[in-house]
């Protein structure tokens, strides 16, 4: 994406646009390189992911809620978290007041691993956020929450967008 860049603010929003898609891309490739080492696929390092999410924010996920966020058959699922609770990465939970609800939570070997990898990382993201004030943090914070906000809209708009017929040549 090419963006206008003839006044401060539109070289600022260019700019800002660059940097989050190279701080994607990144991102992507360590989540990759994570990954690869534990004999992990995309798909199961987006399960992690949101069951760490779900956990930090105290809302455990439930199988069926990892497959609308993955956009996955309930079967498909199952195989998916079948593959990570035999690897030692997550483990099922049953909810204390509904025996039948299952919740996906990390298993202490999946956590030690991701933490062991990942400490590095925190290092580093500390550093950086030491340079900014309180103030600076929450402008950052409100900003990220909306970009994800954003993101999460139009993957979904994506999702459920049908798609075009392929065009045919004729002559």
């Amino acid at each position: 994406m090419y963006r206008r860049r003839d006044t401060r603010r539109a070289h600022l929003v260019a700019e800002i646009a660059a940097d989050l898609r190279r701080y994607s891309g990144d991102a992507q490739h360590v989540g990759h390189a994570f990954a690869n080492l534990h004999g992990l696929n995309a798909t199961d390092l987006q399960a992690l992911l949101a069951v760490m999410d779900a956990e930090l924010a105290d809302d455990p996920i439930t199988p069926g809620r990892l497959g609308e966020h993955l956009n996955l058959s309930s079967g498909s699922v199952t195989a998916l978290v079948d593959r990570l609770e035999r690897g030692g990465h997550v483990r099922r939970d049953r909810d204390t007041a509904d025996r039948r609800k299952v919740f996906l939570r990390y298993a202490d070997r999946g956590a030690a691993l991701a933490m062991d990898f990942f400490r590095p990382l925190g290092r580093r993201t500390d550093q950086v956020m030491d340079a900014f004030s309180d103030a600076e943090l929450e402008v950052v914070h409100r900003f990220l929450a909306a970009m994800v906000t954003s993101m999460a809209e139009h993957r979904d708009s994506v999702r459920t967008a049908r798609p075009e017929q392929p065009r045919h040549r004729t002559g």
